[in-house]
């Protein structure tokens, strides 16, 4: 029953069958070996972009910090919301990886809003040299809070960017849970809404540590490819990145594990629902926050069950705190189950 993290969970075996049958031999270092050829081809065919650029790296961060460097200038400002993965959850590494430049946070929930998002825009372009410049919109899905923004949503925040002329980053490191939500193609949740830079992300999604970064504007890809090197992203044995994204295309293996993985969400918001609990959230894909006494807390946890506390831990027995539950491709039913089992018991 652990439910603290899809970073948490086994790799897929057809991923380690696949590493297994790139450790034979000898191949061309630092991307050039012929895997790697074809999984920027697989990716561009996924994604509808045969012109994209694509670049893998080891870690959904760098993934994040070198797209948006590609984007901004160390006098710019990226605009991302309070409880974006690059504000909360990255250490500075955007501004570092950047030269310096900031993130202005547009004020509201996890889920960005066209209105706010054209008002803080707005508002940072009054101080000509004095202030930050106007650099890049970057948004999240599935959010820091499990919510999955609707296509439309991501349609509007692209045209307010593009009619300040600002270019848009997509994380997506859990790319493959908010395609499969929203029943749509990676090409409709990308370029087609006006994304200029996806993450598409696989470590939480059953691969061993590997992201594809697609820059939709292949003018970009030469500074892309000098900042991952740089970045110390740019892999020797390159080839044990590319078998395990080539595993991740073949047969849409990204879409079955991120299907499995948002059905046990859909299983627990249903379980705790019916036990008379609150979630807090939409669970469109497969992250669960439900509201919980301390004494329900610490009951579910005694009984084995593993997530975390969402913000401050539960005051007394009777205190509320938010639990959050992330399942990834390997929860089974059975897991499932008995968690519920434990929480009607509780509640």
């Amino acid at each position: 029953m652990n439910f603290a993290s899809d970073n948490g969970g086994p790799v897929h075996p057809k991923v380690l069958e696949a590493l297994a049958a790139a450790n034979d031999g000898y191949a061309m270092g630092y991307g050039n070996d012929p895997l790697t050829a074809e999984v920027v081809q697989g990716i561009r065919d996924l994604f509808e972009a045969p012109e994209a650029a694509v670049y893998l790296v080891g870690l959904g961060t760098a993934g994040n910090v070198l797209a948006l460097s590609s984007l901004v200038q160390p006098y710019d400002t990226a605009f991302c919301t309070p409880m974006a993965h690059i504000n909360v959850d990255e250490c500075n590494a955007p501004e570092f990886y950047t030269s310096g430049a900031k993130l202005t946070l547009v004020p509201g929930t996890d889920v960005m809003t066209p209105e706010a998002l054209r008002a803080a825009i707005a508002a940072e372009g009054t101080r000509g040299v004095h202030g930050p410049q106007r650099g890049a919109v970057s948004l999240t899905t599935v959010t820091e809070e499990g919510n999955v923004y609707a296509l439309e949503r991501l349609q509007a925040l692209c045209d307010v960017a593009k009619g300040f002329g600002l270019p848009v980053h997509l994380d997506g490191a859990r790319f493959a849970n908010a395609c499969v939500a929203l029943g749509c193609t990676p090409a409709e949740m990308s370029w087609k809404r006006g994304v200029d830079v996806a993450v598409f992300g696989g470590t939480k999604n059953g691969l061993m540590g590997v992201e594809a970064v697609i820059l939709f504007d292949p003018k970009k890809a030469r500074e892309f490819e000098l900042r991952r090197k740089r970045g110390a992203q740019l892999y020797s044995k390159h080839r044990y990145l590319a078998a395990q994204m080539k595993a991740y295309l073949d047969g849409d293996l990204w879409k079955d594990l991120a299907t499995r993985a948002n059905r046990q969400g859909a299983a627990l918001r249903a379980g705790i629902e019916a036990a008379g609990l609150e979630v807090v959230n939409a669970t469109q894909a497969n992250m669960v926050f439900f509201r919980a006494t301390g004494a329900q807390h610490r009951a579910l946890k005694a009984g084995g069950a593993v997530y975390h506390i969402y913000g401050a831990e539960p005051a007394g027995d009777d205190g509320m705190a938010i639990g959050r539950l992330v399942c990834d491709w390997s929860m089974s039913d059975a897991a499932v189950a008995q968690f519920l089992s434990m929480l009607r018991d509780v509640a």
